[in-house]
C-alpha cells in the first residue's frame, strides 16, 4: 500500500497506462490475425489492404510505450516478406 500521495498518483497513473497499452496490444492481435488471414488467402487485393493497415497500426503503437520501434520494423518486414511471396506467386 502506498504511503504518500505521490505514490498513490503513481498507482493511479501506471494503472491507467496499464489499462490503455492492453487496450492497443489487443487491438494490433486483432488487426495482426486479420491481415494474417487475408495473407494465407489467395486475393492479392484483400492482403495488400490488410497489409496497409496493418502497418499504420504498427507505426502509430511503435511511437508510444506500447510496442517497441525495432518490434515494429521486425512485424512489418515479415509482412512484407509475405505479402511479396503471395505476389510471385501470384504471376
Amino acid at each position: 500500500m502506498a504511503h504518500s500521495l505521490s505514490a498513490e498518483k503513481r498507482i493511479r497513473q501506471n494503472a491507467k497506462r496499464n489499462a490503455r497499452n492492453r487496450a492497443r496490444k489487443a487491438e494490433l492481435k486483432s488487426v495482426m490475425r486479420k491481415t494474417q488471414a487475408a495473407l494465407a488467402g489467395s486475393d492479392v487485393a484483400a492482403a495488400e489492404t490488410a497489409v496497409k493497415a496493418a502497418i499504420r497500426k504498427l507505426d502509430r503503437d511503435s511511437t508510444g510505450p506500447t510496442l517497441h520501434r525495432n518490434a515494429a520494423a521486425r512485424r512489418k518486414s515479415k509482412l512484407a516478406r509475405k505479402l511479396n511471396a503471395l505476389k510471385a506467386g501470384k504471376k
